[in-house]
This record gives C-alpha cells, sequence and structure tokens, in this order.
C-alpha cells in the first residue's frame, strides 16, 4: 500500500523498528508505539546510537517532533 499522506508511513511503521535522527546528529533506534501529528514519537527499547552502533540503552522515550529531522523505517 502506498503512503498517500507523510503521517500514513509513520502508522504504518507502528510496532516496527524505526531510526529516528535528531537536530545535532543524534540517533535513536527503536520500537515505535506512538506518535502525534507534531511528528513527537515514543520509542520502545529505544537505543541511542554512535557511529550507527548502540552505544546507550534508554528503554521507552519520547521525541518531541520539532528535534526530529528524519524518521526512517
Amino acid at each position: 500500500m502506498a503512503a498517500k499522506r507523510p503521517l500514513d508511513v509513520l502508522h504504518n511503521s507502528l510496532d516496527s523498528q524505526v531510526l529516528v535522527g535528531l537536530k545535532g546528529g543524534r540517533e535513536y533506534r527503536g520500537i515505535l508505539k506512538g506518535y502525534d501529528v507534531h511528528m513527537n514519537v515514543v520509542l520502545q527499547n529505544a537505543d541511542e546510537l554512535k557511529d550507527g552502533n548502540a552505544s546507550r540503552r534508554l528503554g521507552m522515550v519520547i521525541i518531541r517532533g520539532d528535534n526530529v529531522v528524519f524518521i526512517s523505517p
């Protein structure tokens, strides 16, 4: 199914692992558990990445949408 709206991609990625890139170059990987129209996202089993490798286990995190640069399914 092709995405018709930008948030459709997020909806189709619920309960799947995603990569979230933030301003300043930080990246987090985890299971997408929720989102809203402001691109605030909730990740479960989240890891902070450095150079593509997990550097710190964070668990459940909420990321403010105004810091998000990209979300990759």
